[in-house]
């Protein structure tokens, strides 16, 4: 088995745990939901991807932003917090949602999207090949914008051990919490960052290259 594969069951097997209880843990994080979804500055009729899109929280939010000319995907591979997406996509009755049930590695969609939010998708961000398939579902010029959880600095540093427990519960490679966001920042222009929680936590943003002329 591959390290990819194995991170990947692991993260299944945690999120298996969590499913159930997972939105009411929601709410300290909400605000954070809140502000990375208005830094991708999404307009009515563009198409978005929720990136590792869990229990569907973020699907009403993303499908007011774009309206009902846009079109919002989300994908999840765990089957437990998948099934609560899709249980919310199917009480609403939403038209433009689509869902799949995919890991990012693995993730086709019919054409490419005009914004990428990845809201808490450690381990996805932390595989070279989901960031470099995500992003090739993306046209050039396409609006980025993370939100996660990283190591403190400074004087709350002695915490930094409890940040790994905290984010071992979730994720298969929980680890790497210095700068979680260093594989796909490089392919990113405009990018900017700003500390949450204290500095436990971060959102950032940018956009990818425009097509060269």
């Amino acid at each position: 088995m591959s390290q990819e594969e194995r991170i990947r069951l692991l993260s299944i097997a945690r999120y298996a745990k969590r499913a159930a209880g997972y939105d009411q843990s929601c709410g300290p994080t909400w605000p954070i939901r809140l502000r990375t979804i208005a830094a991708l500055d999404l307009r009515p009729g563009d198409r978005v991807l929720d990136v590792g899109c869990g229990t569907g929280l973020s699907l009403p939010l993303l499908l007011a932003a774009v309206g009902p000319a846009g079109q919002v995907y989300g994908f999840d591979q765990s089957p437990a917090m998948f099934a609560q997406a899709q249980v919310r996509h199917a009480q609403a009755g939403w038209p433009n949602v689509h869902l799949v049930p995919s890991s990012a590695q693995e993730l086709v969609l019919p054409g490419p999207v005009d914004a990428l939010l990845f809201h808490y998708a450690h381990d996805i961000l932390r595989s070279s090949a989901a960031v470099e398939r995500l992003l090739s579902l993306a046209r050039p010029g396409a609006r980025v914008a993370i939100a996660g959880i990283k190591y403190f600095t400074g004087p709350l540093a002695v915490l930094n051990p409890w940040v790994y427990l905290k984010n071992l519960g979730y994720n298969g490679a929980p680890g790497e919490l210095r700068s979680p966001w260093d594989r796909i920042a490089p392919r990113l222009t405009d990018w900017q960052i700003a500390p949450t929680q204290w500095g436990m936590g971060y959102i950032a943003s940018g956009r990818l290259p425009d097509r060269p002329a």
